[in-house]
């Protein structure tokens, strides 16, 4: 049965990294094996940048340099990789570059969304090509697909919907029963109509489900540069602890509530045919991973804590003093639909409705305007937020004395609390 890896951007991060793929690979016997790859450390956010500059009349060199700087350092990789080899994929890789700098010149007057998509696909065109290459020229017979063929999806561009039916049927007449290994390329995907799309930041995982859903893979293994999955943010919490074995609904409340392990879709599709994940370390393959299933007695064993930083808590009034009736609350967070956004809280009264968001600027500006037209608005900035899964009596108490809170909510299994960021220490300690 089909076994899909997936490895992130940190395990192919450089030249060392690439060569530490081979073994895990090769540990890997049976086939079909299909391997999902993310564009190479901070590529995407390189990007990104070059991506501004190319949409800036008055930034031309500083593209140039974006560019030529980005092929510098995935040339560097491939020097280190295979030297003067006649497997060296550099002269496909430049091809590729050169691709990027067409559609930039093609797409700069598009819509932003648009542009976004045709151009921060390459990422992960370019690293796969490169990783490939390497996996050949180390004996591991590997093909490689282009995802934008596979994947079938709409045209809502940075977030586009799955065509299950399509993609299933693309992904089975052309990966399965493969002897050699399959590569292919997280976070992207394509229309039917040949444009690139994207599935949403970090949706490589959500990539791997969905392989692994049409292929009816045995399992997903997501290679991480961590153990595993863990309770809290180990660079946050002093005493983070792993957490060996969750179900496929906690690891969806966790990711939902802003954990950064797993892409928030990614759990649907493995859930749906009962397919484990497993996340493991490419640094320590040995030691024990953290396994999501349908077992779901485990999840309120330890109390997982999570932070979001930098929020906007925004409070909206009708201007006639009037009730927040069922159709001024439809209308609200219509505004939140139309802008993209994802209330991290929300909080409601007679005549306030009222949500705590991510600060994204870009976003968060025109819908405020748009809000304000209509209703008195009032908005608070340098927030931040913690969501306390399965607590036990007092924990939250203890994990926010001596702060100001804001907003509290509280259910049978999470609590939250929404309190200045100037109160918020560096580290934190989970209590007992």
């Amino acid at each position: 049965m089909t076994t899909v890896f997936k490895f992130g951007g940190a395990s192919i991060k450089d030249a060392d990294a690439i060569r530490h793929l081979t073994p895990l690979i090769e540990a890997h016997e049976e086939r079909p094996l299909v391997v999902v790859v993310s564009a190479m450390g901070k590529t995407t956010n390189k990007l990104e940048a070059l991506l501004a500059a190319a949409r800036d009349e008055g930034r031309r060199d500083d593209y140039r340099e974006c560019l030529e700087a980005l092929q510098a350092e995935h040339h560097q990789a491939i020097e280190s990789l295979f030297d003067d080899s006649q497997d060296s994929p550099v002269e496909r890789v430049d091809a590729l570059f050169d691709e990027l700098d067409a559609q930039h010149s093609k797409h700069r007057r598009d819509a932003y969304a648009k542009h976004y998509d045709q151009t921060v696909c390459y990422g992960e065109l370019i690293s796969t090509t490169i990783v490939a290459a390497w996996l050949n020229h180390s004996g591991i017979a590997t093909n490689w697909h282009d995802a934008r063929e596979l994947v079938r999806t709409d045209a809502c561009h940075q977030a586009a919907n799955l065509d299950w039916a399509a993609t299933a049927e693309t992904v089975r007449e052309r990966l399965a029963d493969s002897e050699r290994v399959i590569l292919t390329q997280g976070f992207i995907g394509g229309t039917a109509e040949g444009a690139s799309t994207t599935l949403g930041r970090e949706g490589s995982d959500f990539s791997a489900a969905i392989f692994a859903h049409c292929l009816d893979a045995q399992q997903v293994v997501i290679w991480k540069d961590v153990p595993g999955l863990f309770n809290a943010d180990p660079r946050r919490f002093d005493n983070a602890v792993q957490l060996e074995r969750i179900s496929y609904g906690e690891a969806t409340e966790l990711a939902w509530h802003g954990a950064k392990v797993i892409h928030p879709k990614t759990l649907g599709p493995l859930q749906e045919k009962s397919i484990p994940l497993m996340v493991r370390s490419f640094e320590t393959p040995e030691a024990a991973p953290s396994v999501i299933d349908a077992e779901r007695r485990y999840d309120a064993d330890v109390a997982s804590c999570i932070l979001r930083e930098n929020q906007v808590w925004l409070e909206v009034r009708p201007r006639d003093f009037s009730f927040m009736d069922e159709p001024r609350q439809h209308d609200i967070l219509g505004h939140l639909v139309e802008a993209g956004l994802h209330a991290n809280l929300v909080d409601s009264g007679a005549m306030r409705l009222a949500f705590c968001l991510d600060d994204k600027p870009e976003r968060l500006a025109p819908m405020i305007e748009a809000l304000e037209r209509d209703y008195s608005v009032r908005r608070e900035d340098a927030l931040t937020l913690l969501t306390v899964r399965h607590p036990h009596q007092g924990m939250m108490d203890a994990l926010v004395a001596d702060r100001e809170t804001l907003v509290e909510r509280r259910n049978d299994t999470t609590a939250q609390r929404l309190f200045h960021s100037r109160d918020c220490p560096e580290t934190w300690h989970i209590p007992d």
